[in-house]
């Protein structure tokens, strides 16, 4: 079976990801905190990473624009990076918010509300 595959399966399969779709409540965050550095016009990993230096200082992040492309960074290949990236602190063991925390929101109770929307998509423990 494909790992593409095997990541939506196990998704699915997570506590309460019955409550949080892709559709109705990350699509919807995702359009309004990450398309404009994640979106169509956005490289794919492969390039993005071996351009990635040039890519960051023009504000543009690998694209995520699709619901297979977001799950490459939340399962397999690069497993645990959306949650990595949108850590609030509080479980990465640093103290320190990921990178895109801030981007969550535009106020800490926003960005809380919608890092646990994230959290509850892609399992309570990410």
């Amino acid at each position: 079976m494909r790992p593409l595959l095997l990541a939506s399966l196990a998704l699915l399969a997570l506590p309460g990801h019955a409550d949080v779709t892709y559709s109705e409540n990350i699509r919807p965050l995702w359009q309004q905190h990450c398309s404009s550095c994640h979106g169509a016009a956005s490289p794919y990993w492969g390039e993005w990473q071996k351009h990635k230096d040039n890519y960051k200082k023009r504000q543009i992040g690998p694209r995520m624009d699709s619901y297979a492309e977001l799950l490459h960074f939340v399962g397999w290949p690069q497993t645990g990076a959306l949650m990595r990236q949108l850590d609030d602190g509080t479980r990465n063991g640093k103290g320190k918010p990921g990178g895109m925390y801030q981007h969550l929101g535009s106020s800490e109770a926003e960005r809380q509300a919608n890092l646990a929307i994230f959290r509850a998509w892609v399992g309570e423990e990410a």
